[in-house]
């Protein structure tokens, strides 16, 4: 009922008669691939729309978001979820494929760096300390020589892969470039896979969104992270608020015009805005602001022309 309530909602101020025109006048498929941290909104937001456009089938695939954006600049895919913003090689090739785009904020999340819960000292990192860990080059292979104070334990690494946008997001805010980063680690773009590759080890470490923290309550341990001002733990509050740096994080959406010319795609571009507070919490992430939903809602109204 819940479900059926909010997507009424989407559909404005139309009588019960002329939602269920609507309704039945909507069909096809909707193609959205790219970054598994955005892909449980996507996956939420086509749950909660579908049950309303049942002619309408919204197929949810993760490749990563630079696999994502690979597809999406093909002209593979109709949405592109992204956990940071769209590269300049990659906007080069959408323009060269003739795909144009707009970037849709749909929610807020954090990075989360995660040790095993068997760990009772790395509770807070530096920067510099996670850095000194993950930098191009960096032999740091036992927790002692992050800080003299920790145990001599092996420190084990998991983390995303290359085509993932958390691991273009960290290395950037962590290293100062993004990509930068040792290679002897196990990479995975299944954040779960990381979370099963921490849990496994007292001394390891990963990073992923902080959604699949909540989302694995007791596998792992989220350490608290020093920008500059002091230990800061990741949350919906910290995130929001700006005091979490430098891993707090927008997250988007990217739509081609092409495919927002089409009425199903442009009521579920729609539908995930207006009801990004209940798609996000859904998907345990941090709802928009009203100003950040605002400002989305008013660029999918001014590309699909509705005043």
């Amino acid at each position: 009922m819940a479900a059926l309530a909010l997507a009424l909602t989407a559909c404005g101020g139309a009588d019960a008669g002329e939602g269920d025109g609507d309704d039945t006048a909507l069909s096809g498929t909707i193609q959205i691939d790219g970054s598994s941290t955005v892909a449980p909104l996507s996956e939420a937001a086509a749950e909660l729309f579908q049950e309303e456009h049942s002619g309408v089938n919204v197929v949810v695939g993760t490749s990563g978001t630079g696999g994502g954006f690979k597809k999406f600049c093909a002209g593979e895919t109709d949405i592109s979820d992204a956990s940071r913003p769209i590269k300049e090689e990659e906007a080069a090739l959408c323009k060269q494929n003739g795909i144009a785009y707009e970037e849709l904020t749909v929610a807020n999340d954090g990075l989360a760096v995660v040790v095993n819960p068997e760990n009772d000292w790395a509770t807070c990192l530096t920067v510099e300390q996670l850095k000194k860990i993950w930098e191009p080059g960096s032999k740091v292979g036992s927790w002692k020589q992050v800080d003299p104070a920790f145990p001599d334990e092996p420190l084990k690494l998991f983390g995303p892969g290359t085509d993932s946008g958390t691991f273009d997001y960290f290395t950037g805010e962590v290293n100062g470039e993004e990509g930068a980063s040792r290679t002897d680690y196990q990479p995975s773009e299944d954040d779960n896979v990381v979370v099963q590759g921490v849990q496994g080890s007292k001394g390891a470490m990963g990073y992923f969104g902080l959604s699949y923290v909540q989302e694995n309550e007791g596998a792992v341990k989220a350490v608290e992270v020093d920008g500059g001002d002091g230990c800061v733990a990741p949350s919906a509050e910290t995130v929001l608020d700006g005091t979490y740096t430098p891993l707090g994080r927008p997250l988007f959406i990217y739509i081609s015009d092409k495919a927002l010319a089409r009425p199903e795609v442009k009521e579920f571009t729609t539908f995930y805005i207006e009801n990004d507070e209940s798609i996000a919490e859904q998907a345990l992430y941090i709802p928009l602001s009203d100003e950040q939903q605002q400002e989305s809602l008013d660029k999918v109204k001014s590309l699909s022309g509705t005043p």
